[in-house]
């Protein structure tokens, strides 16, 4: 039997195609409005200073926006908190930009194309924005990303006693790469999760490694977004918080394996 974990999540930030924030998807979640589909709107990252801002990718773009949703949601400083950056690829149109640079007659590659290409982009920019200091993890575990993040934040909160923001984000990369990765769009789910329950609590999570299938949703669209977008694994566990289903469910991770989460919410 595996070691089971326990934290409490006190901030949800979520951006994804048709869910613009973790009020909008709480409100689908929980049957309340009907899933309309839209191309996902990235905002533009006010907490960079300008020359920053302007070199932010859309994948850096994301993870900024759903991480400042779930620190503000819990009412914490950001420039406070340990991180967790999870992604299943890297920035897919910066990657495409670089190949077609070595692919041409001019290989001199852009020095902010290059700054941009390693997979802790985000991170560095998250530091950048906030201030932050703390002790910062970059994961990647292709379609169990979400899964990884999950449990290398639960694992701090739990060896640590501090607070741990995971970042799970994703978006598409564009022709001809999109062939063999079919990222629809651009997705992320943010999670402050916390050792000990506060005001801020949403729900308390008990986790452990299981076999067994992973949840699906109902709504074909929703479950379509879930399957195509990695970091939107995530979605059964915002559905039982949304609805207050205090049951168990299962998050997809490395085959054969399941995150098995015990999830009791505390309050809408």
């Amino acid at each position: 039997m595996s070691i089971e974990l326990e934290a409490w999540i006190a901030g949800i930030g979520v951006l994804a195609p048709g869910l613009a924030d973790w009020p909008t998807a709480r409100a689908v979640l929980a049957g309340e409005r009907p899933y309309e589909a839209a191309p996902t709107v990235l905002p533009a990252p006010a907490i960079l200073p300008p020359a920053e801002r302007r070199r932010a990718s859309r994948l850096v773009r994301l993870a900024l926006a759903v991480g400042m949703e779930a620190v503000t949601h819990a009412g914490a400083d950001a420039a406070t908190l340990t991180t967790v950056f999870s992604a299943s690829c890297g920035d897919g149109h910066n990657c495409h930009a670089l190949c077609e640079t070595l692919a041409s007659d001019d290989r001199q590659v852009s020095p902010t194309r290059f700054h941009n290409s390693v997979h802790n982009t985000a991170a560095g920019y998250w530091g950048i924005a906030t201030g932050a200091m703390a002790p910062c993890q970059v994961l990647c575990a292709y379609d169990a990303s979400f899964g990884a993040g999950l449990i290398e934040a639960a694992v701090q909160v739990a060896t640590a006693q501090t607070p741990v923001l995971l970042i799970a984000y994703d978006a598409e990369y564009p022709d001809p790469i999109s062939a063999v990765r079919p990222t629809r769009d651009a997705a992320g789910v943010a999670l402050l999760l916390t050792p000990q329950r506060s005001d801020q609590s949403v729900a308390e999570l008990r986790l452990q490694l299981a076999d067994g299938p992973a949840a699906t949703l109902a709504d074909p669209a929703l479950e379509a977004l879930r399957k195509n977008i990695p970091a939107l694994r995530a979605l059964p566990l915002l559905e039982r918080i949304a609805r207050g289903d205090a049951t168990a469910v299962g998050i997809d991770y490395l085959d054969p394996l399941r995150l098995q989460l015990a999830v009791q919410p505390c309050r809408p």
